[in-house]
């Protein structure tokens, strides 16, 4: 999930469907972002984001950020960091970014971010795949 703040301060986000490692060093990541999305003019004028990997317990949380819905914060627990991100309790990995490019492709623009703080917990992320919402397949004995 990509969180970040509008110019008024408020919370936004959207659930992603892009997003990918660039680069070790620097660390960059990159998201790609629909124009039409609620949240896309947010991310292209403040200029920094937050990635937030959900765990397999969030797929509620995935399915309202999914929307277009104004309110995708509310009753959803979060904490605006130092860098003025959302990053939403329970996410087992959260990457708090700078835009550092941005480049407009079609309908879409990619944002790459150089990581700026990062956090990591124990858990199963939550996976998306052909349409629906899986879990991680436990590998075979010896496999």
């Amino acid at each position: 999930m990509l969180t970040t703040c509008d110019a008024d301060a408020r919370p936004t986000g959207l659930t992603a469907s892009a997003f990918s490692s660039v680069s070790l060093d620097p660390p960059l990541v990159l998201i790609c972002v629909d124009h039409k999305s609620q949240s896309y003019p947010a991310l292209k004028d403040r200029r920094c984001f937050a990635v937030n990997v959900l765990s397999a317990d969030q797929q509620a949380v995935s399915r309202r950020f999914a929307t277009q819905r104004l309110d995708k914060f509310d009753e959803v627990a979060h904490t605006i960091s130092d860098l003025g991100l959302p990053l939403i309790h329970g996410a087992i990995a959260q990457l708090e970014c700078t835009t550092v490019s941005v480049h407009v492709e079609g309908d879409h623009t990619i944002f790459v971010g150089r990581v700026e703080r990062a956090r990591a917990e124990t858990g199963e992320p939550l996976m998306y795949f052909r349409g629906q919402y899986d879990r991680l397949a436990n590998p075979r004995p010896g496999a």
